[in-house]
């Protein structure tokens, strides 16, 4: 039976989904913080594009499959009521100076070490033991002290959907109407630039992004209502699952594996199998004791600020943003501005130059 089947099926599921993420990502370089790069520094925006058309796709699919009952967004952690604003900025910080501190985000991490990337591999061990300290060991008492005090509470809403929102404050006709102007706006600017529009890849690239995240949110929907243990409604994420993925390697507590820690093995052997088709399997690992110094600060930072962030460039940039969680805003424009921070003082010796643009 099905019901049987689901321990197994559930991580090979986001096997699937991050086999097919890692492939697309290294052949078609999706990476947000060469994006964003490239956005500041050469007035490339192709990228930055490519990453919002992939939250598009994704919330259109999530909304229009939510009418069709196959998707149930309101089961998502990232739609509970509760939102916290201190840790979502304090974590969206840490997290972009930490990605720019190591030259990628934890996704991207994975992506390279498919490629044989060493540092990489080092980078993803320090942030997925800081992740675990930092959701159930000696750092996660420091967050819950000095972190989660302050709440937002959307319980009026019954979620932090913007669309729910939205209903509960003007009527329920401004649900639909928000969710439209909340997908609709950004299509519009990424679609505004003509050579975007030309650039075929891109588009693919983001079109194709999307539709894995949308994936994740079908199976494990699919998945859930045919199951008679509880778990995880969700898609792609890679800070505690990653935390997740190194205590199965470690322990066994009968537990079995869920879809993020299937998504994080998946992009590994995606990423591999495209670099090896590729030919761009390059072994590689740090030049000094500086560049390694670096890569673990930043790993560190990242595994500590994603859990406060409840989530990274992926989670919240583009799984959360599928469901219009309205911490989306908030915690990504603190990833961003810690992005810009950490570039800044890495290219340009100072913090200050974040700023004069």
């Amino acid at each position: 039976m099905l019901v049987d089947l689901v321990p197994i099926l559930l991580p090979l599921a986001g096997l699937l989904a991050g086999t097919a993420l890692g492939y697309v990502a290294r052949r078609n370089f999706f990476c947000t913080l060469s994006a964003l790069e490239r956005y500041w520094y050469a007035d490339d925006a192709s990228g930055v594009r490519s990453w919002v058309l992939a939250a598009i796709v994704a919330a259109a699919g999530v909304w229009a499959f939510s009418a069709l009952g196959w998707i149930r967004p309101s089961s998502s952690f990232y739609l509970m009521p509760q939102l916290f604003p201190v840790s979502a900025i304090a974590g969206g910080l840490a997290f972009g100076i930490g990605m720019a501190l190591v030259g990628t985000c934890g996704f991207g991490a994975l992506v390279r070490l498919g490629g044989g990337s060493l540092k990489s591999l080092m980078a993803i061990l320090v942030l997925g033991i800081t992740a675990l300290s930092t959701m159930r060991g000696i750092l996660g008492l420091g967050r819950e002290r000095f972190f989660e005090q302050w709440v937002l509470d959307f319980s009026f809403a019954g979620s932090q959907s913007i669309p729910d929102i939205a209903s509960a404050l003007a009527g329920s006709a401004a649900g639909p109407l928000a969710a439209a102007l909340a997908i609709g706006l950004p299509a519009a600017w990424v679609f505004s630039d003509v050579k975007f529009r030309t650039d075929r890849r891109a588009i693919a690239t983001g079109i194709m992004v999307g539709l894995i995240i949308l994936f994740g949110w079908l199976a494990t929907t699919f998945l859930s209502a045919r199951s008679f243990y509880p778990f995880q409604i969700e898609t792609a994420s890679f800070v505690a699952p990653v935390g997740d993925a190194l205590l199965q390697m470690v322990t066994f507590t009968g537990a079995a594996p869920d879809y993020g820690v299937g998504m994080v093995f998946g992009v590994v052997l995606g990423a591999g199998i495209a670099a090896r088709l590729g030919d761009d399997i390059r072994w590689e690992a740090c030049d000094d004791a500086r560049e390694l110094k670096r890569h673990i600060t930043g790993a560190a930072l990242m595994g500590f600020g994603g859990v406060l962030a409840f989530g990274c460039t992926i989670g919240q940039g583009i799984s959360a943003a599928s469901v219009l969680a309205v911490s989306v805003p908030l915690t990504l424009g603190s990833i961003i501005i810690g992005a810009r921070i950490g570039l800044a003082w890495l290219l340009e010796g100072s913090i200050a130059s974040a700023f004069r643009r």
